[in-house]
């Protein structure tokens, strides 16, 4: 083949890898594109065999290709891995003529075409994962932990003893925590992983008598803390009854076991501006800045001592629920008291 033939413009100003191979394998021309895309300068690339730049576990392969090349077969879209200068690889998809007593090669650069197809795949397996993790919280650990309660509560009307009876509470409040413990995994898997909370808007429920009796039952729980609750809002509202239930009791939950001893903790609510506003307040120190850039995030822990009965996904869950409703969670926090706000536009 003549100089000439691989002097012109396109030879020169190509992005893809242009080449000529003799009848042993050896490049004995390589175009300007091998410094740009893989770091090798023209003569560095002439006169060595190609298999002294391929990816170890593509050499037989491509030898086995470079075989019908010189029987006379032209080869297209062949792909194996090509190695830069520095070490790393690229995707290479070839396309080999012979030409008289040479081998004409075309390479084009594919690797982000092969690292978008491995993304797809590794979401396709994170899909059918998240899909299994959640079939087995909802199906095989719920079920036994059914199974655990229905036989507690046999045992608890056959008992005649206050020991058996004390053990039977137990195990009916530690299942009861796993249960809210699997609630809440769930939960975080459908919104982190699946896409969003699902919730239903399409019933109208009074909820004040929703916020009321979360605060009586967080107050049972809690008897050393009194909840003081103000309401100037308009009944009935749109909602999920269930998920708004679930972040009043996150929220005021949060707000006892974090803010100071004994102190009062405030809810309120109102209408403004159409929508609805709830703030939830408690006393104590202000809540350190390493804390508040991490508060919202699933697993976080501001106070680990205090958190050990949870996962650390109660706050994550209350946004997820309010962003489902199309609002929004925020905290305020300083030296006199510390605000989380919840607004929900009204339908």
């Amino acid at each position: 083949m003549k100089q000439t033939d691989i002097s012109g413009r396109t030879w020169l100003v190509t992005p893809d890898l242009l080449g000529l191979l003799d009848m042993a394998g050896r490049f004995v021309a390589a175009n300007p594109a091998w410094m740009t895309l893989l770091g090798y300068g023209q003569d560095e690339v002439a006169g060595r065999h190609f298999a002294d730049l391929i990816h170890p576990e593509d050499v037989e392969n491509t030898l086995r290709v470079f075989e019908r090349v010189k029987a006379g077969q032209p080869i297209f879209n062949f792909v194996n891995r090509y190695r830069c200068k520095d070490g790393s690889y690229h995707w290479i998809s070839w396309h080999t003529v012979p030409e008289d007593e040479y081998f004409f090669c075309s390479g084009r650069c594919i690797t982000a075409e092969k690292e978008n197809e491995a993304a797809l795949r590794t979401r396709d397996e994170e899909a059918k994962l998240r899909e299994q993790f959640i079939a087995v919280l909802g199906h095989d650990v719920r079920n036994p932990l059914a199974a655990i309660n229905a036989a507690a509560r046999i045992i608890a009307r056959k008992a005649q003893d206050g020991e058996t009876h004390e053990m039977i509470a137990s195990i009916e409040g530690s299942s009861a925590r796993i249960a809210r413990l699997i609630d809440d995994v769930m939960d975080f898997a459908r919104a982190r992983l699946g896409g969003g909370l699902d919730i239903d808007r399409e019933q109208e429920y009074d909820v004040k008598e929703i916020l009321e009796h979360v605060a009586q039952e967080i107050s049972l729980a809690h008897p050393d803390t009194e909840i003081v609750t103000e309401y100037d809002f308009c009944d009935p509202i749109r909602c999920d009854a269930g998920r708004i239930s679930q972040m009043i009791s996150n929220l005021l939950a949060n707000a006892v076991l974090h803010g100071q001893e004994g102190a009062v903790v405030t809810m309120s609510a109102q209408d403004q501006k159409g929508s609805f506003y709830l703030w939830v307040t408690n006393l104590g120190a202000p809540i350190p800045d390493a804390v508040r850039a991490m508060l919202f995030e699933p697993f976080a822990r501001g106070n680990l001592a205090q958190s050990r009965q949870g996962l650390g996904l109660g706050l994550f869950i209350a946004r997820e629920i309010a962003r489902a409703h199309g609002g929004d969670l925020t905290m305020t926090s300083d030296e006199g008291s510390t605000v989380f706000t919840f607004r929900m536009p009204r339908l």
